[in-house]
């Protein structure tokens, strides 16, 4: 073979064991240039636990990127729940199939009852209207005082069929100032019903079937008992003696026999019309012993439609502003 042939045979031999050791070396190369993406991160302190999880790992839109409303799993009402795998936990056979099973009777209290819902806002409103502080129940067929808010200053409860007013009925109203009960069948009020109320200034009970008044309480501007059955025994001895605030007393239309002493100098409008007073003291509107009282302040008496004839008592009404309104023959 010439030496030409030789050097060709030579060339390819070359070329193919060059070959083989370029590929490998390719293959080396790969992985070093995959892990040089990573030799920036320091993977000796990436400890994860539960002090440093957040601060790792960025949660705060992880539920915006993940729907996971179609894998809830879905409950089917009468389903069995799954078996337990610890066979200690299973009920014996021979419990629930041997012999005739004990029935327990049912309960007489009957179903558990929910758990009472906390009150919130207006537990009255339900029967009534109530605007802020006012609650309005007229004509609504209440039979007796509804629950009321506890921030409820007036409330108005006329034309129903309450029968009495018990002393729990305005507990806790502190900020209570208007009671207005005109037309109900109101027949009794506990001893203490408007007692405990600091703030009440106005107690409007015309209309109803009362035959004694309660305490009342000493802020009291207004009390309004017309058209009721008041006798003079109903009312307590002095009942307004402690009442300082009083302006308008109106007690017309009951049984009264005389005129309830003493009344407060606050006093600004007294109406006893129609009732059965036949006489009065002189000192029943002017201390006797007190020479040039006037009682400025009380302008309007109203004794029209009682059997008493003002002209005989000329001086219980020396230190007044202007005669009282009534029979002088």
């Amino acid at each position: 073979m010439c030496p030409l042939g030789w050097l060709g045979v030579a060339a390819l031999c070359l070329g193919t064991l060059w070959a083989a050791p370029a590929k490998d070396r390719r293959k080396e190369e790969k992985p070093k240039a995959e892990l040089s993406l990573f030799e920036n991160l320091d993977l000796d302190n990436y400890d994860v636990t539960l002090e440093s999880y957040g601060d790792i790992l960025d949660l705060s839109n992880y539920e915006e990127l993940y729907d996971y409303g179609d894998l809830v799993p879905k409950i089917e009402v009468g389903t069995l729940a799954p078996r337990p795998k610890d066979p200690k936990t299973l009920p014996e056979l021979a419990e629930t199939t041997s012999g005739t099973p004990n029935l327990q009777p049912p309960s007489s209290a009957g179903p558990v009852p929910p758990a009472p819902v906390p009150r919130q806002g207006l537990p009255s409103c339900v029967l009534c209207l109530c605007l802020g502080s006012s609650v309005y129940c007229d004509d609504a067929g209440l039979e007796q005082i509804p629950a009321l808010p506890p921030d409820t200053a007036y409330l108005y409860a006329r034309f129903n069929r309450i029968g009495a007013v018990r002393a729990g009925d305005f507990r806790g109203l502190e900020k209570l100032k208007r009671i207005d009960l005109s037309g109900n069948s109101i027949s009794w009020a506990d001893a203490d019903a408007f007692r405990g109320l600091p703030s009440l200034q106005e107690l409007l009970l015309p209309e109803n079937l009362l035959t004694a008044l309660p305490e009342l309480p000493r802020g009291l501007v207004r009390l309004d008992v017309r058209l009721n059955r008041i006798p003079s025994a109903g009312l307590r001895p002095e009942a307004f003696r402690d009442l300082k605030q009083l302006q308008f007393l109106h007690l017309s239309d009951n049984q009264l026999d005389f005129i309830p002493v003493p009344l407060p100098e606050s006093l600004r409008s007294l109406h006893l019309q129609n009732n059965n007073i036949q006489t009065m003291h002189e000192d029943t509107f002017c201390d006797s012993q007190e020479q040039g009282q006037i009682r400025r302040v009380l302008e309007d008496i109203r004794l029209d439609g009682n059997p008493i004839n003002l002209s005989l008592f000329p001086n219980a009404f020396s230190c007044l502003p202007r005669l009282p309104t009534g029979r002088f023959s």
